[in-house]
């Protein structure tokens, strides 16, 4: 290895070359460079040529795309992809990752007899090690959700796992979850692999072609500007790593992602290595945070640091990349990383003895979840990204194929809206990007719990008007940049933030919450909704073809879905005609600008004569509900809150405490309640004024954990769990909603009335469960006759029926009432029965069941 010299950037780099044909760190000779334009029109341009990019380019030109142009302002596999370790898993918590993955992985297997080059793909399965009981719970955990998809993956014992992998110590091994077909590739054969495949289907791969300016034109179109000339694009797309950031700065974009310092190491030959008759799968010692496999006859190991060790690239972001870095790697410091080193020699004994021939240490670009943006990006027309992928060659093979078709088809193949570029927003700040990332890459090997909660980089600035009131107060939960309650703290209850597989901390707390609503009258923080206002000539046509449901009334509010053409749930809204022709849209935290991207897009598309105003940030929103909810609200207002005078479902403008709100009779937790619109700059005002009202009334908080068992227990669907893009409106019980007799000719109508001619393979079920100290939270497997048919969307445990409730997607053939499943739940399986929804009646349901004379079940 040679020594160091300095870049740009003052930093310390290494460039070397390695001898050994089977390491993934030799420079490459360059593969034929074409610094030619050749074309000035096209209608993908692409820029970036990592295995991400490239992978992108074969994918459309292979589906059939004319005029695909990749430029690369080098030479292919620069930047982050030339010196990945070249890990592969079918494994991830995120269940449509896996998805991804497993395509990316099919893919290899077959890439060197399409294209004729060789991958050097190797399959020797991977193990993630358990060394604590709460690392085993968290596999069978996974394990859950691993039962209704089709990767193999398996719960292993210490035994097994020494068979796999002979050299551990095994004092340290109580369990290993196994996935046969993992392995790892050569990036850098991998890129050239899906480039001739990119070249033989039609693509055109330019480099080195820097792209220097991005012109945005009035049609949508785009200008591409380079050294060799413009050339003229329907669409572009950003895949350009850690120089992601220079290309979106062109168009005024600040993406948030930072380069992060990542290394690992190579050993000489190990004598137990070379011994071995076959190749040792890849561990993963979750405990001692690092990766480790076989390289040749030696081991390749690669740890994560904890957040205060961990380096960032941070002068990349403040001054740009050095303009010359493309197959260069920063100075290594093994000092960083030695914690690790140690952990590893205790748990595989033969690195005490292995001398390390190579260290790497090179930049790999992190968001701040650490998960990549992929999609198009609101606010800018035909600009789509596929940046920030810390996992790029495992990515690369799935999101070139998931964007790909995506592009073709106008929508989404599956739902992927934790990968989506919105749902970072102007209060992702540089600061909050660093901080994020550092505990991203720190915590990559942390245990995963449901309702995960991470601390760094919070509060934002967009943190929420009532937080600085309310936050010794309760647990936070954080929501797109807002801070907002999941359950409140009274003496005798154990504080904070106690995340566990089973009931913990927030269970006896979230019940008296449940109660407080149920029986009196509570207050809850909703001010991260989405908000737009949408007014002007074609205001009603446009939400008539947007929506499937019909316009409300002026006064009124409804529920209303937006389908994909393939009949799809995108998005659901509260939708309400404050005035003749002007609208308030409501959507959740997590879809704000995923909803705002899609209802923009249709507007251009149709040539509709409205605007739209994101008013997101300027409101708050406060939720009263409970019995006792309108006689709080009526000592605060003159106007006439009576069932009569404001029924369920209308919306009205009036001051309480003289303070203007728009008041809409709804609520999520089914009860009597109203949701309160109002400037933000008002929200302290309007929240004192309603607790000082509610005393006498025994008014008190409820958290999202409350709300959460209220609206199961009425059989409220929720998006992004019960429906997606994953799924249509009638299986999942949504036809109320779904007005296919209305004459407009909404997205997805026509889909929609094929769908209910075939008739339905699945359905939505409602089940109760017999469980003991756990509870389901959704995506876990539900058995019947010994085979997993089906997945559990959400659940949480029903205060009413003191048991746990959940909604899940089965056969229609076993979804009728009184059906006997089972829901696997830590491992075990626990019996569940479908039953007839609701549990509990909503408010509104029992007031008329009354008025007919009739007794209504709560």
């Amino acid at each position: 290895m040679t020594g160091a010299e300095n870049n740009e950037d003052g930093q310390m780099c290494n460039s070397f070359s390695v001898s050994v044909h089977n390491c993934y760190f030799f420079f490459p000779s360059k593969e034929n460079p074409s610094p030619s334009l050749r074309k000035d029109r096209a209608d993908t341009v692409i820029i970036g040529g990592g295995c991400v990019g490239v992978s992108l380019a074969y994918h459309l030109a292979k589906a059939g795309l004319k005029d695909v142009i990749l430029l690369e302002k080098s030479e292919l596999t620069a930047g982050s992809t030339w010196h990945a370790a070249g890990l592969t898993t079918y494994f991830h918590p995120g269940i449509n990752l896996k998805k991804i993955h497993a395509y990316s992985i099919k893919l290899y297997e077959k890439l060197e007899e399409e294209t004729g080059q060789a991958v050097g793909f190797h399959q020797p399965g991977s193990i993630r090690i358990a060394s604590t009981p709460t690392r085993v719970d968290e596999f069978k955990y996974q394990m859950t959700r691993a039962g209704w998809h089709p990767t193999e993956q398996y719960l292993i014992t210490p035994e097994k796992v020494q068979e796999l992998f002979p050299l551990l110590n095994m004092d340290m091994v109580l369990a290993g979850l196994y996935n046969p077909g993992d392995g790892h590739i050569d990036p850098y054969s991998l890129t050239m692999a899906l480039a001739a495949g990119a070249r033989k289907y039609g693509a055109q791969l330019n480099y080195p072609v820097q792209v220097t300016n991005l012109n945005p034109r009035s049609d949508g179109t785009w200008e591409v500007e380079t050294p060799l000339g413009v050339i003229q694009a329907k669409r572009i797309v950003n895949t350009a790593g850690f120089w992601a950031r220079e290309i979106g700065k062109m168009i005024g974009l600040q993406h948030p992602l930072i380069p992060v310092h990542h290394q690992y190491v190579v050993t000489a030959t190990i004598p137990e290595v070379k011994a071995l008759k076959r190749e040792l799968p890849v561990i993963r010692d979750l405990e001692g945070s690092y990766y480790l496999r076989q390289e040749r006859d030696g081991l390749l190991f690669g740890p994560y640091e904890s957040e205060k060790k961990m380096k960032l690239q941070d002068s990349w972001v403040t001054n740009g990349v050095p303009p010359g870095f493309g197959k260069e790697l920063f100075e290594s410091d093994l000092d960083r990383i030695m914690e690790h080193i140690e952990a590893a020699m205790e748990m595989v004994p033969v690195l005490k003895q292995a001398d390390i021939i190579n260290t790497i240490a090179g930049p790999i670009t992190y968001s701040p979840d650490i998960l990549p943006m992929v999609g198009p990006h609101q606010g800018v027309r035909n600009y789509w990204v596929a940046i920030g992928f810390g996992y790029g060659i495992i990515h690369a093979g799935g999101i070139g194929k998931y964007l790909s078709d995506w592009i073709l088809e106008g929508e989404p193949p599956f739902d992927l809206i934790e990968l989506d570029p919105n749902r970072y927003g102007k209060w992702t700040t540089t600061e909050y990007t660093a901080a994020k990332a550092r505990e991203s890459y720190g915590f990559n090997n942390i245990v995963g719990y449901p309702k995960e909660e991470r601390f760094a980089g919070r509060p934002t600035e967009r943190a929420g008007a009532l937080y600085d009131l309310l936050k010794s107060k309760c647990s936070m939960g954080f929501h797109a940049g807002w801070e907002q309650p999941h359950w409140f703290y009274k003496p005798g209850d154990e504080t904070g933030y106690k995340p566990s597989f089973r009931r913990t901390n927030w269970f006896d707390p979230v019940g008296r919450e449940y109660k407080q609503v149920m029986e009196k009258v509570g207050v809850i923080d909703l001010s991260p909704f989405g908000k737009f206002k949408v007014k002007g000539t074609d205001s009603v046509k446009l939400l008539d073809h947007l929506f499937a449901n019909v316009v409300p009334k002026v006064g009124t509010t409804n529920i209303s879905h937006m389908l994909t053409p393939r009949g799809k749930v995108y998005a659901e809204l509260t939708v309400s005609q404050l005035y003749p022709g002007e609208f308030m849209l409501i959507t959740g935290s997590g879809s704000e600008l995923h909803d705002l991207r899609w209802i923009e897009e249709e507007i251009v598309r149709g040539g509709y004569k409205v605007e739209i105003e994101n008013v997101t940030d300027e409101m708050g929103v406060l939720g009263v509900a409970g019995p006792y909810a309108r006689q709080v609200l009526q000592k605060l207002t003159a106007e006439d809150l009576s069932d009569v005078s404001f029924k369920f479902l209308q919306s009205k403008h009036l001051k309480l405490s003289d303070i203007a709100v728009t008041a809409i009779r709804i609520s999520y937790t089914g009860e009597l309640g109203w949701e309160l619109y109002h400037r933000k700059e008002d929200s302290v005002a309007l929240y004192s004024a309603i607790m000082e009202a509610g005393q006498k009334e025994g008014i008190d908080n409820f958290g999202t954990y409350a709300l959460n068992a209220l609206r199961l227990e009425k059989g409220f669907r929720a998006w992004g769990a019960e429906m997606n893009c994953d799924t249509n409106p009638l299986e999942a019980g949504l036809e109320y909603f779904v007005k296919l007799n209305k004459p407009a000719d909404f997205i997805g109508k026509q889909t929609l009335k094929q769908i209910k001619e075939k008739g339905l393979k699945r359905r939505l079920v409602y089940l109760t469960l017999e469980t003991d100290d756990v509870d389901p939270e959704g995506n876990e497997s539900v058995w019947h006759n010994g085979k997993v048919i089906g997945n559990t969307t959400s659940g949480s445990f029903s205060f009413s029926a003191q048991r746990s409730l959940a909604f899940a997607y089965v056969p229609t053939e076993l979804s009728k009432v009184g059906q006997k499943l089972e829901v696997e739940l830590l491992g075990k399986n626990y019996s569940a029965t479908v039953i007839q929804e609701p549990l509990v009646l909503t408010e509104p349901t029992r007031m008329r069941l009354q008025r007919k004379g009739e007794s209504p079940k709560i």
